[in-house]
């Protein structure tokens, strides 16, 4: 396994498939289906824990817990926000995911950053 790639943590399949179409290089992307149990989440850490870290959850009480969660056995991650106004990653706006994602030093397709790309 590539111990230099990056590996983006996201709720739900939603989420994944929509933060896949905007990436311009290879991330894994872990989905946790909100909520990751306790042994799930010590094979995840022994997988990833030499790589690069990045949590994107909604902005909801599920999202928050998990995040919790997340920021206390992965310390070292790198914690992305989507705004509260669009409580859930699916639901953010490509462009505004895609200004996320680049803030984060992601490579991004520039078509979601030049016209806003489709929805």
């Amino acid at each position: 396994m590539d111990t230099d790639k990056k590996v983006l943590i996201v709720e739900g399949k939603t989420d994944r498939e929509k933060v896949r179409k905007l990436l311009d290089e290879p991330v894994e992307i872990i989905c946790t289906h909100g909520t990751i149990s306790f042994t799930k989440l010590e094979e995840l850490i022994e997988s990833i824990e030499h790589r690069d870290i990045y949590i994107l959850v909604d902005e909801d009480d599920a999202g928050h817990k998990l995040r919790k969660i997340l920021k206390r056995e992965l310390p070292n991650a790198r914690h992305l926000y989507t705004q509260s106004i669009y409580k859930e990653v699916a639901e953010t706006p490509l462009m505004y995911l895609a200004k996320i994602l680049l803030n984060a030093n992601f490579e991004i397709n520039r078509s979601y950053l030049l016209n806003g790309g489709a929805t």
